[in-house]
């Protein structure tokens, strides 16, 4: 039907969670983890290789170096070796994927560095300079700085919100420090999803609304109920009537 609803459903796999390859079922998209963060070759290969079959596109998802924290841990690294880290990271998932007849269609950065880079200048700066010379297009947090700092730079970029995480006034995620920050229930996370992808709206904390314009909707892979997050939210879009496909 013309005019009907349509987001990308994606999640962060690669990760060591629970059920890859079953949720790589029900996405249309998926940031792969790089190994700074998580991962390794060969998990980058199977990620890659069930992404084919699946007929799901494959994003980088690179982060700071921090294995033993996650990547959720702030690190202070100076533009250029940011850059290069990133460049480094998309360039091993790029080969990585080819050998199993997969693309890298998209970047999108993990944990600390998507949040700082969404506000900081510098950090953003650098990311937006990994991106133009990598070539690829940069999936990053809708409404923030670093959306309207691709856009002035010409580089080219979606914006992406969340079905399983909270969201403060000014439009940005709740820090995880935060209790309740994540979205544990699925069907409440599927609400949000429905939400966002029709209204282009999500309710913060405070129950306060706000906008969320956003290309893609991320479900986090490495949760313990993140297989049936992702069925709850897909089968919500589904019945709202959004057509879920990838965002490129």
């Amino acid at each position: 039907m013309v005019g009907e609803p349509a987001i990308d459903l994606n999640a962060d796999l690669g990760e060591e969670g629970p059920a890859d390859a079953e949720i790589l079922g029900v996405v249309s998209s998926a940031s792969v983890a790089c190994g700074f963060h998580a991962g390794g070759p060969r998990l980058m290969r199977d990620t890659c290789a069930e992404a084919v079959g699946r007929e799901v596109r494959v994003g980088a998802h690179p982060s700071y170096p921090d294995r033993e924290g996650f990547g959720r841990r702030d690190v202070d690294r100076d533009p250029i070796s940011l850059a290069a880290d990133i460049a480094y990271q998309v360039g091993a998932l790029r080969e990585v994927a080819a050998s199993v007849g997969a693309a890298v269609s998209f970047i999108k950065m993990h944990g600390a560095l998507y949040n700082r880079a969404a506000w900081d200048r510098n950090v953003a700066g650098a990311v937006l300079d990994a991106a133009a010379g990598i070539g690829l297009p940069l999936l990053v947090l809708a409404n923030s700085d670093l959306q309207g700092w691709a856009e002035e730079g010409g580089v080219a970029c979606f914006a992406e919100a969340f079905a399983d995480r909270v969201y403060t006034p000014d439009g940005a995620l709740l820090p995880r420090s935060e209790a309740g920050s994540v979205i544990e229930d699925p069907e409440v996370a599927a609400a949000q999803a429905v939400r966002i992808a029709t209204t282009g709206t999500a309710v913060a904390t405070g129950g306060r609304v706000v906008q969320v314009r956003a290309d893609s909707i991320c479900i986090h892979g490495d949760s313990a109920r993140a297989l049936e997050t992702a069925r709850a939210v897909r089968g919500a879009l589904t019945r709202a009537g959004v057509d879920i496909r990838a965002f490129v």
